[in-house]
């Protein structure tokens, strides 16, 4: 099977490397984002999807806007191909270019779709405390995710997985899918099924705004935000933006808790009858950090991150500031 990859964070790296490790698939070429400027030193950055095509020899094609690129166009048209794989490519594939192969373009989606269509499925899938996600496999048409669903693969999702946990794994579980999907096809055993239009819902990129963390709310949105955005939540402590990297929500939270949390809870003290304004520290535990009063319910602060400096720990954060039970975390930004 004559295939073509797009693709460009390392989301899709997992996918990329199924195919070219597969005997009955062979890459053509790959499609990704220009090179950009990140880091010390601003210089030009690969994707890491060009990084692994690279490596393989393949030819890497780079187009700004890939539907107005003429010369990509043309190429892609002569390839010829049997199908174009599309995993968090980044840009928006036209009418033209979705008709060229002769099996369609499928996209590895990161939700169970209707559910979560659009830029951020796993950031917003954690932010709304979804105990459950997977991957779709889906035929692209010319919506947002709206193509008919080809494979879905599900996984559960801990009480203290964040975006990078959960995206790590559902890469993984992607390739693993399209492989199958693939085949599939080959053979004609899948009959696509339409999405339910009615029961979609979108995750849009995520805005600066999203990040600042508003201790009113309850201790489990606070920690879905949190684990959901990571690592960019914002409170403010002592007039100075400080990022908070991973908590746990204390209290009740059913048949969720996980082993390490459960190990945790129990070297605390007794904070059942412990109430003050939202933001305040009520309790700094030994080894452990400070635990906040919010809206409902304490939040443990497992690792923080001040500006100009690296993440640590809870409690390296209490020692290093002398932190004291009664300070205030403000709101984020």
């Amino acid at each position: 099977m004559k295939i073509v990859f797009f693709g460009t964070p390392q989301f899709a790296v997992p996918t990329l490397e199924k195919l070219l490790n597969h005997s009955k698939f062979d890459v053509l070429a790959v499609v990704t984002q220009p090179d950009k400027r990140r880091e010390r030193g601003n210089k030009l950055t690969p994707s890491p999807v060009k990084a692994i095509a690279t490596a393989h020899s393949l030819a890497v094609w780079q187009p700004e806007k890939v539907k107005k690129d003429t010369d990509t166009l043309t190429k892609l048209k002569e390839l010829d191909a049997d199908v174009f794989v599309v995993v968090a490519y980044g840009q928006i594939l036209s009418s033209k270019i979705l008709k060229m192969p002769k099996l369609g373009c499928i996209n590895v989606h990161g939700s169970i779709l209707p559910k979560y269509r659009g830029a951020a499925p796993i950031q917003w899938c954690l932010y709304n405390g979804e105990k459950e996600t997977g991957i779709t496999t889906m035929l692209m048409d010319v919506g947002m995710d709206t193509g008919p669903m080809l494979e879905i693969a599900t996984t559960p999702i801990g009480l203290l997985d964040n975006t990078q946990d959960l995206a790590e794994r559902l890469a993984a579980i992607g390739g693993d899918l399209l492989v199958e999907t693939l085949l599939k096809l080959e053979r004609q055993e899948i009959k696509p099924i339409p999405q339910d239009n009615l029961s979609a819902t979108y995750a849009p990129l995520i805005q600066k705004e999203d990040y600042g963390l508003d201790w009113s709310k309850s201790a489990m949105q606070l920690h879905n935000q949190i684990r959901g955005f990571y690592p960019n939540c914002t409170a403010t402590f002592r007039n100075n933006l400080l990022k908070i990297t991973a908590s746990a929500p204390l209290g009740s939270v059913g048949d969720r808790i996980p082993p390490e949390l459960q190990e945790l809870i129990s070297k605390l003290p007794d904070l059942s009858n412990v109430s003050d304004k939202p933001g305040v520290v009520v309790n700094i535990t030994k080894g452990i950090g400070a635990i906040v009063q919010t809206g409902e319910g304490l939040l443990l602060l497992r690792e923080v991150q001040l500006a100009g400096k690296r993440p640590q720990s809870g409690w390296d954060f209490v020692n290093g500031t002398r932190l004291t039970v009664g300070e205030v975390f403000g709101a984020g930004s």
